[in-house]
């Protein structure tokens, strides 16, 4: 049996209500997400269930576009998001490997195509 550590989040940016400041969904601190690194990011409610995992090269500017293109697994369902968090993993296969442990130990919600739960 293969033991995977799933790494400590680096960033965790909640949703506001009411925000004063300019914000994408109700959420106005992507700024603390690196724009540089990559790594893995985590979707979740306001009951804390896993909705989506995914991961990216360069983070910030993939996590923002889940809130802003039409083609997103997400796009149905980006005002259950309320919570976003970020974990720091640079290299690509370790990205691929947490990206599709967490989507089936977490029974993500909407990761339909990395799904191996039943």
């Amino acid at each position: 049996m293969i033991n995977i550590t799933i790494p400590t989040p680096e960033v965790t940016i909640t949703k506001q209500e009411n925000p004063v400041l300019s914000n994408i969904y109700g959420f106005t601190d992507f700024h603390l997400i690196t724009r540089e690194l990559g790594g893995i990011f985590t979707f979740y409610n306001d009951k804390d269930e896993l909705l989506f995992v995914g991961k990216a090269r360069k983070l910030r500017p993939r996590i923002k576009k889940h809130f802003e293109d039409s083609v997103s697994p997400i796009k149905q369902h980006r005002d259950e998001v309320t919570k976003i968090e970020v974990y720091l993993v640079e290299d690509a296969m370790d990205r691929e490997i947490y990206e599709t442990y967490i989507i089936n130990t977490g029974k993500a919600k909407y990761n339909v195509d990395k799904v191996f739960y039943k």
